[in-house]
């Protein structure tokens, strides 16, 4: 059987998506982390104090899912709010969160080294520019 699809390129990023997606689920899976909350840990990582809703916006989660989000986080002890400007809570890191992050981060890093191999090294350079240019932050 043959997909006639395979010659529009949008059909086949989203099947190379997908099949990605899966397989970083299942390396994340031992951290007990969704691939959203591992991302979230990271952003706030490099981002102590961020908002929620910054959060929200940088990663382009509606705000009525990150809030329970956030709280799941919390209630396992890897993030805290704090104070920050006004009335205002930033999120932050606890040194659990810190540690299951870093492992998050090995986790990242190594499938991306696994990723990126796969691409035939002629295109490595075009790549992350090319993906950049398609979903619109190439000035990111």
């Amino acid at each position: 059987m043959r997909d006639p699809l395979l010659q529009y390129p949008g059909y086949v990023l989203r099947r190379a998506s997908s099949a990605m997606m899966a397989d970083f689920s299942k390396r994340l899976e031992p951290l007990a982390l969704k691939t959203a909350e591992a991302t979230m840990l990271q952003v706030i990582g490099h981002n102590p104090g961020i908002s929620q809703s910054a959060l929200g916006r940088m990663l382009d989660i509606q705000r009525a899912n990150m809030t329970p989000m956030a709280a799941r986080l919390e209630a396992r002890g890897l993030v805290r709010r704090t104070p920050s400007d006004g009335r205002s809570l930033g999120l932050e890191l606890t040194e659990t969160g810190a540690a299951l992050a870093a492992q998050a981060r090995d986790i990242v890093e190594h499938f991306e080294a696994e990723l990126t191999a796969r691409i035939p090294e002629e295109h490595r350079p075009h790549f992350l520019p090319a993906l950049l240019a398609l979903w619109g932050a190439a000035a990111i």
